[in-house]
């Protein structure tokens, strides 16, 4: 019996009433009887600067894994890196083993450019940090997954052709290449009588070229024409020479080499997103039943999310790294965003950081009995797969109310700050605190990177050197007095408005003096707030002018 999910990749989830979508998956694939281990694969070309779209497919195949872990499955999780893919474009970014991404023009541009059409594998690093391009960029790639604490075992197309595992599969599809025509031609134009699914490594120049003169599977060999190569971004020419190559010096067109590496790995699932769910799945279930003779894997369609209202590209240098992510939140909250419906498309806004932090800390409380019922039983089930351990004595602090704490470098402050306003319980234990207080950091680095309300240094150490006239200067004294009386913090904001109207002073240039004296600026954060949140006699001096 044909399961619907095969014409419509999109059933798998469509057809389930699950409340976490991994388990529609995970009935999905346990349906079939899969031999053990189950294997789970993703797969990516590494174009250049690993960003968080690649991490969007290896986590969504992570939740499955879990899944199938939890009802005691043995799970193999793969992640292809297509590196024998050829360069078809120079990316405007690069990025070093550090994280630190580079415009073009900071190396050497002209080389790489005399690169393009060849596989990635063969063009060298232009950092020099790797053997290759596709080996820089792939590891790039390994070290964001390791930072986000997940088990994914990167693989080399590259090496699966040079040690041979292809070469059954190249062989199989050359010999049954009349076949492997009439099934492609269903799915892609232009494939007429000589058309072979096969692209040769030119000996010359090194490009993958197109044009396959003759086959000679007995020797494992094919006869090439290095010819221009049509790509979107134009044209890449080819040497004209002519050769004969090894199975193992090519690689098979996209169509053909997805498939085959269903068959190869064993694949028992694949997520992918939605430009493949209208291309190259449909073709790759005819190719794996038609050409292969192999079945293809339970698939999942996730939609594209986008940074900042726009569509992700390396190409275009439009990314936001993990490395970059995590500087700013847990790598808990980054895991969340990647838990939630994968049919739904999302935004990813550094600039609103703040509501996904916000929403991950319901979904922690949810998990923990508080908030609305609704949205228990989804963190219930998703909690544990989001975060390393599950330990309710954890302490969040505010996300904002931590870039509030970011503008003060002194740690003693920061903690006796969350303690007072109630973000810190007294017997919180000395891990919970800690952790609680790194978020701090972080919510500092996200103001300096927006350079949002939060974007201010407390000047505590030291007195900024202030000049002001006699009547500000007299509603400072007052101002002083009331804060010393104990107010909170909205009580000091309305106190601020009163006391330069009784001093006949303009209120815009008594909340200066203020941020003057705190921040040694014209502007701050909501100054009353602020204020209230700090230690009292701190205040008080600093509008004294005392200290």
């Amino acid at each position: 019996m044909t399961a619907r999910w095969e014409a419509d990749p999109y059933a798998v989830l469509g057809d389930s009433e699950r409340t976490f979508w991994a388990d529609a998956v995970a009935d999905a694939i346990e349906a079939r009887e899969p031999d053990e281990p189950i294997v789970i694969k993703g797969g990516v070309s590494p174009s250049g600067i690993p960003h968080i779209g690649h991490i969007n497919e290896i986590l969504r195949a992570f939740y499955v894994a879990e899944a199938l872990r939890e009802r005691g499955h043995e799970v193999r999780q793969l992640f292809t890196s297509d590196d024998r893919d050829r360069l078809r474009a120079l990316p405007r970014q690069l990025a070093d083993l550090d994280g630190t991404i580079v415009g073009l023009g900071e190396v050497d541009a002209s080389a790489l450019g005399r690169n393009l059409g060849r596989p990635y594998t063969d063009i060298p690093d232009p950092f020099g940090e790797r053997d290759s391009y596709g080996e820089h960029f792939t590891e790039l790639l390994r070290r964001n997954v390791e930072a986000l604490g997940i088990d994914v075992e990167l693989v080399s197309t590259t090496g699966l052709y040079e040690d041979g595992s292809f070469d059954d599969i190249v062989g199989h599809v050359l010999e049954h290449r009349e076949q492997a025509r009439e099934v492609l031609s269903r799915y892609q134009e232009k494939v007429d009588d000589d058309y072979v699914p096969f692209f040769a490594i030119c000996d010359d120049c090194g490009q993958l070229t197109e044009t396959i003169t003759d086959v000679d599977l007995d020797a494992g060999e094919v006869s090439y024409v290095c010819t221009d190569i049509e790509t979107s971004d134009g044209t890449i020419a080819g040497c004209g020479c002519e050769g004969t190559t090894s199975f193992r010096q090519g690689k098979l067109p996209w169509r053909f080499e997805w498939p085959g590496q269903w068959q190869l790995l064993d694949v028992d699932f694949e997520p992918f997103g939605k430009d493949h769910a209208e291309g190259s799945w449909p073709s790759g279930v005819d190719i794996a039943r038609n050409v292969l003779g192999t079945e293809p894997p339970v698939p999942m369609v996730y939609e594209w999310f986008t940074l900042e209202g726009e569509a992700l590209s390396s190409s275009s240098g439009h990314v936001v790294t993990v490395d970059e992510v995590l500087e700013l939140l847990e790598p808990a909250v980054l895991r969340y965003f990647f838990v939630k419906e994968p049919l739904k498309q999302r935004d990813f806004s550094v600039e609103r950081l703040d509501r996904l932090v916000d929403e991950f800390d319901r979904f922690e409380t949810a998990y923990f009995g508080d908030g609305p019922e609704s949205e228990r039983a989804f963190a219930e089930r998703a909690y544990p797969m989001v975060v390393d351990e599950v330990r309710n004595e954890r302490v969040r602090i505010p996300y904002t109310f931590a870039a509030v704490l970011g503008m003060t470098d002194n740690e003693a402050l920061r903690e006796e700050i969350a303690r007072r306003e109630g973000h810190i319980p007294e017997d919180a234990p000395g891990w919970a605190v800690e952790e609680a207080l790194g978020r701090v950091d972080r919510a500092r680095a996200w103001a300096r990177r927006t350079g949002n309300e939060f974007d201010y240094e407390l000047k505590r150490e030291t007195m900024p050197e202030v000049a002001f006239d006699e009547d500000v200067e007299a509603g400072l004294d007052e101002l002083a007095a009331f804060v010393a009386e104990g107010h909170d913090g909205d009580a000091i904001q309305g106190e601020i408005y009163e006391t330069a109207r009784r001093h006949d002073v303009d209120v815009a240039d008594f909340f200066a003096a203020g941020y003057r004296l705190f921040f040694d600026d014209d502007q701050g954060p909501k100054l009353g707030p602020f204020l209230g949140k700090l230690d009292r006699e701190f205040v008080v001096a600093r509008l004294r002018r005392e200290r």
